[in-house]
């Protein structure tokens, strides 16, 4: 039996960030043959070393795919994906799923669907949680909504990239509110994780050792586990940036608004962020958020080893 033989059907990946690629990876390791397009020409030659191929567009990431994943950041990227100069719409054949993972707001994700679907392709709306470590173990948490079809077309590879999937209803939107809700618990968990380690640093404490105690302790969170590590080792490096949250707690602002809800929490933490994003941070980690609240108060937090 060839090598071709062996795999379970092909699959492609537009965008081949921190998410993504550990999502493409993922999908070669269960045996599909993934083609992976990205901006970054150095992006696809990591993709080519593990295993997969470069594709010169997002058509030709499509091109005879049975599932497409689009891991980009927002509403227009997913668009542009789809409909833009090469995009991938008219190429994915006709049958095959669109398995749209930006976060973005429900009526967005309703409109691209319709969009897809008028053109007799599946859009499931797909957005994920769980950060970089579990994309590359193909461990994400996938929230999933749209037609059965399409979620019956993208059980297969959906089953390579996550470890769990929640089946969240017919209607694409649904996942995206699902992740509007994750998504406000993470920004305001982010910035209380920065402003407490940062308050721990100005009362004189060892924040290594805070770290320890709290992370044993009832005022954990994930967020806070996850992102204080970053502090600690001065180590900015972009694994989610300031402006993702910039743009989600956005949306979150946009939907209370029409919704007519009140969410002061949610507010402040947004703003925080855009603090953070005008002092010069917005590409970095959105651990930032504590150097934002050092840079205010005078305090020192450390630095990055050589």
């Amino acid at each position: 039996m060839t090598l071709e033989e062996t795999k379970k059907g092909r699959v492609g990946v537009v965008g081949l960030g921190a998410m993504g690629f550990g999502m493409a990876a993922s999908l070669v390791r269960a045996g599909f043959d993934v083609a992976g397009f990205d901006l970054s020409g150095e992006a696809m030659q990591r993709l080519v070393a593990a295993g997969g191929r470069a594709a010169a567009t997002p058509a030709a990431a499509a091109e005879g795919a049975d599932a497409l994943f689009s891991v980009v950041v927002n509403a227009a990227q997913t668009e542009d994906v789809l409909f833009g100069a090469e995009g991938a719409a008219a190429a994915l054949p006709e049958g095959a799923v669109f398995v749209s993972c930006a976060t973005m707001a429900p009526e967005a994700a309703r409109a691209l669907a319709a969009r897809v679907a008028a053109m007799r392709r599946h859009y499931l709306d797909a957005p994920i949680s769980g950060g970089a470590k579990k994309a590359a173990d193909g461990a994400l948490t996938v929230l999933a909504s749209g037609t059965p079809a399409a979620m019956t077309r993208a059980r297969p590879a959906l089953a390579a990239v996550a470890g769990t999937v929640h089946e969240l209803g017919d209607e694409a939107g649904t996942a995206a509110a699902f992740k509007m809700v994750n998504q406000l618990l993470a920004g305001v968990h982010i910035a209380a994780a920065c402003e407490a380690i940062t308050f721990a640093a100005r009362l004189g404490l060892d924040i290594r050792k805070v770290y320890e105690v709290i992370t044993g302790a009832a005022g954990n969170s994930w967020m806070f586990e996850n992102r204080v590590p970053h502090i600690l080792e001065g180590d900015y490096t972009p694994l989610s940036a300031v402006d993702i949250f910039t743009k989600d707690l956005g949306i979150v602002m946009d939907m209370s608004r029409a919704s007519n809800f009140p969410v002061p929490v949610a507010a402040t933490a947004l703003q925080l962020f855009t603090m953070t994003s005008a002092a010069g941070m917005g590409r970095d980690d959105d651990s930032s958020v504590a150097r934002f609240y050092a840079q205010t108060a005078g305090v020192t937090l450390p630095a990055k080893k050589s």
